[in-house]
């Protein structure tokens, strides 16, 4: 019997792991030999990978792998780079091909702050967001001194993001807190609901989730809470909301009549759905040519993109027959959702900002569409950043998804540009 080679074993790695991210344990289960497959079953297999994307999120990346030999076992480590943090899967294979042992080690990212950051003018507190069960842990950036200051509460994207909203080793949240409160700017910003309490979430809950539970009603809190914070200014207290924050910050605004004003970073005026259909087309045609299966996936989604703009499509229908498996509640709602209709209602000050290479939201489409909503506005500010994509993170050429996993930073402009707007 010829030996199998590291680049076969690298193989049987990635299905193993390809196996594991579609919820597919039995099948990954297979791969297992007698020993492992007594002291390891399906269901503690998916335990031990739902506690560790419970922790990282999403998978962004997958690194090259690393190999060793030990005695008669050959050993493949594979690092996966998730939402929050680095995973390295170890995978130990016997003669046969079998997986003998495995292991995952998370390697957490090291924040370094941006040079715009000056830590000795302010300090962090613990807080919590709302009360009881569901309540949120938070922390406020408060500047050094006995001034007034104005107050900034931070609201996330989708997904179940934590309070720095890290992506790869990239913490925008963190960035503009700490950028903001070296300038005189109290901050505020919280793990999200999804994110801290996921397995409390009932499976009736998920179903009849919507973004008002998901987000808007902690935004609220979170701003209650800062506005009963000392040394704030209360008549200056702002929402500011990356992504799908920013696309429901006017709905939030409408809800609080005292803010001072809103920022919108990266705000959609475009349906969701068609937004993630136009990002999968963009994904897939990075390189110029797309595959057969990836021709496929996007005839399906296609196809469940339309479903949701059937105006007979029933209240019962599956999430899997949706876009990302989201519960038909969700998209109901977001379809009721009118960024434009909503933002015109308002009567304070808002800043919209934009990055150029941003393929998430789109500069033609969704921020021409606020500037043609609102450009008759005296309180109305809009800046276009160039360089700058999704994260607000200056980069070159055409932005991927890849691009998110190297270590960047909010362009200092854009702090700049904010604080501006805060205290003029």
């Amino acid at each position: 019997m010829n030996p199998v080679s590291i680049d076969d074993l690298d193989t049987l790695s990635q299905i193993f792991i390809g196996k594991l991210l579609k919820a597919d344990f039995s099948g990954a289960f297979t791969q297992f030999d007698e020993l492992m497959k007594k002291s390891m079953g399906e269901t503690k297999l998916k335990e031990l990978w739902d506690n560790v994307t419970y922790e990282s999120g999403t998978l962004l990346q997958i690194i090259p792998t690393r190999s060793s030999e030990k005695d008669n076992y050959k050993i493949i480590v594979i690092q996966c780079r998730f939402q929050r943090f680095d995973v390295d899967v170890q995978l130990v294979f016997n003669e046969q091909s079998q997986i003998s042992g495995l292991n995952f080690t998370p390697t957490k990212n090291v924040y370094k702050p941006p040079l715009y950051v000056n830590e000795s003018l302010f300090y962090d507190v613990d807080v919590e967001v709302g009360e009881g069960k569901w309540a949120l842990p938070g922390t406020l950036s408060i500047p050094t001194g006995s001034d007034q200051f104005p107050g900034v509460v931070l609201v996330h994207g989708s997904g179940p993001n934590d309070r720095d909203e890290s992506i790869g080793p990239n913490k925008i949240f963190r960035d503009l807190a700490w950028g903001l409160a070296s300038q005189g700017i109290c901050v505020l910003r919280y793990d999200k609901m999804t994110f801290k309490h996921a397995k409390q979430l009932t499976p009736e809950m998920i179903e009849n989730m919507t973004v008002k539970e998901e987000v808007i009603d902690d935004a609220l809190l979170a701003l209650k809470l800062i506005r009963n914070t000392d040394d704030i200014d209360t008549k200056r207290i702002f929402l500011l909301g990356h992504s799908l924050g920013a696309t429901v910050a006017p709905r939030i605004a409408l809800q609080d009549p005292d803010l001072a004003g809103i920022i919108i970073m990266a705000g959609l005026i475009r349906s969701l759905e068609d937004t993630i259909l136009d990002q999968f087309t963009y994904i897939y045609n990075l390189n110029g040519k797309i595959t057969a299966q990836q021709k496929a996936e996007l005839k399906t989604l296609k196809e469940k993109v339309d479903r949701l703009k059937d105006p007979d499509y029933k209240d019962k229908i599956t999430p899997q027959d949706l876009p990302l498996g989201v519960p038909i509640a969700y998209w109901r709602d977001l379809q009721n959702n009118k960024p434009l209709d909503a933002v015109k209602k308002l009567n304070l000050s808002i800043l919209i900002l934009q990055g150029g290479r941003d393929y998430q939201v789109l500069e033609s489409i969704d921020f021409e569409g606020w500037k043609n909503a609102l450009n008759d506005r005296t309180n109305v500010n809009f800046k276009l950043f160039p360089k700058l994509n999704h994260l607000f993170i200056s980069g070159k050429g055409k932005s991927t998804p890849e691009e998110y996993t190297i270590e960047g930073h909010v362009d200092e402009e854009v702090i700049t540009t904010i604080v501006r707007f805060l205290n003029d």
